[in-house]
């Protein structure tokens, strides 16, 4: 499999900051374009929530992200204009009125879609 070049990367690592940045500014307007149409949050719960009832809760105040501190980030890219980018993550958030620090592994799906990487999907775990 070739390296991915060096450009890929750092595209990937913007995107990536672009859609934690708009998680902590509330900024449903940019998550909507960073995120695909059929986009799913995986909660470290376990439910697969669809990207437009993520983002009218957010709306709603029902999850308000204070602070995501990154710890390390892996990144996998593949030849085919895929790639998966996962960080673990001290995340700092209020989820349902209840304030708290969430050491989250996000690992979140990419694909070139125009020649821009689009997150498909992240699923949430703990570490």
């Amino acid at each position: 499999m070739p390296t991915p070049d060096a450009t890929a990367i750092a595209e990937l690592r913007g995107a990536h900051r672009a859609y934690l940045d708009a998680m902590l500014e509330g900024d449903t307007a940019t998550l909507g374009d960073l995120l695909a149409e059929d986009f799913t949050l995986t909660h470290m719960t376990g439910y697969v929530q669809p990207k437009a009832e993520w983002l009218a809760q957010m709306r709603q105040g029902q999850f308000v992200y204070h602070s995501i501190e990154e710890k390390d980030t892996a990144l996998d890219v593949d030849g085919d204009g895929t790639a998966r980018l996962t960080v673990r993550t001290v995340t700092d958030a209020t989820v349902y009125g209840t304030r708290a620090g969430w050491r989250l592994c996000l690992a979140t799906d990419y694909a070139r879609h125009d020649d821009v990487w689009v997150a498909q999907r992240t699923v949430a775990t703990t570490w």
